[in-house]
């Protein structure tokens, strides 16, 4: 009985243990930065002048990178989509669709480093995020996310696990 009594404890034990850590997976600055140089090509293929961020899971910046003309706003403005892509783990053009002034989730931007405008587009690989691009400059947020897009695209096979 007692070995039984030990070995429940030691279970439980074990099983606590597991759920008090988890694994993330993260991009490589290298990565981030391959990203963030297509979502910048992209946009100058069209001829906007923008920054881009590439933040982690976290919309912490991992790297950024503002064409010659992009205004002064943008590399704050670009982390701040990614950001907040991050944050309400959806594209920001959705977001921007979603809180407009009337709709239930108006209030949202209001916070604090909240950016409804489109330009946030969430990286995301094996289930789970890994990050998001923000892109600012281009002629409206539908731009910003298409420079996005290409960004992501051109680091998906490298994310496919």
């Amino acid at each position: 009985m007692r070995s039984l009594a030990l070995a429940v404890v030691l279970f439980a034990a074990s099983a606590a243990a597991s759920e008090a850590t988890y694994t993330v997976r993260l991009l490589a600055p290298e990565t981030a930065l391959k990203a963030a140089t297509a979502a910048l090509a992209e946009c100058r293929q069209r001829g906007y002048q923008v920054a881009v961020a590439v933040v982690d899971r976290a919309g912490v910046a991992q790297a950024l990178v503002r064409d010659r003309f992009a205004g002064p706003h943008t590399p704050d403005t670009a982390i701040a989509k990614g950001w907040t892509a991050v944050s309400f783990r959806t594209d920001t053009l959705e977001l921007a669709r979603v809180t407009q002034a009337g709709e239930p989730n108006s209030g949202i931007r209001h916070l604090p480093r909240v950016v409804a405008v489109g330009g946030g587009v969430l990286i995301v690989a094996g289930g789970g995020i890994l990050g998001a691009i923000g892109v600012s400059g281009a002629p409206g947020g539908a731009a910003d996310a298409a420079c996005a897009d290409a960004g992501v695209a051109a680091i998906r096979e490298d994310l496919d696990f």
